[in-house]
């Protein structure tokens, strides 16, 4: 699941925002899972899954929903305003355009064909944004963070 949504994320020439740095988006790394030696000073977007769900919708089918949580960071060079001010923005709207891929296309909330449904599960809640605040993150580890969850229903199997 993980390498599907992370490669829907870098998706780009689709009429959405491209979110990777080489594609003149705001994230520098963007993939799934954790790398064994996390980048530094680099604006990074991991994606793993946060819960995974059996959900028998018939007799012999299973759909298996995932929760998908993608770990947000995003450094912060210099810890004086305004800079810090201008980065916590620039966060903002980098967190927004990813918000924007995720909600995908008008009618189609399958993610290019890789789930089901994505972002728009039901029976589950919509995508959630968490900010971690500044006021620690910033001194701490000098970046922002938070973390964003949401649902997708993978395909229907036989069992």
């Amino acid at each position: 699941m993980e390498t599907r949504e992370a490669a829907w994320l870098n998706t780009t020439g689709d009429g959405l925002p491209s979110l990777n740095a080489s594609a003149n988006g705001p994230w520098q790394v963007l993939q799934a899972f954790y790398s064994r030696t996390p980048g530094t000073q680099q604006t990074q977007c991991y994606v793993w899954a946060g819960e995974i769900a059996d959900n028998r919708v018939a007799n012999i089918r299973i759909r298996t929903t995932y929760q998908v949580t993608l770990d947000l960071h995003w450094p912060v060079r210099q810890t004086t305003s305004p800079l810090a001010e201008q980065e916590q923005q620039n966060f903002k709207n980098a967190v927004e355009l990813l918000l924007q891929r995720i909600r995908g296309p008008v009618n189609d909330k399958s993610h290019g064909g890789a789930f089901l449904s994505a972002g728009e599960v039901p029976r589950q809640p919509g995508v959630h944004v968490q900010f971690e605040h500044p006021s620690v993150t910033i001194p701490a580890d000098k970046e922002l963070r938070a973390t964003v969850t949401y649902f997708v229903d993978d395909f229907e199997i036989n069992d």
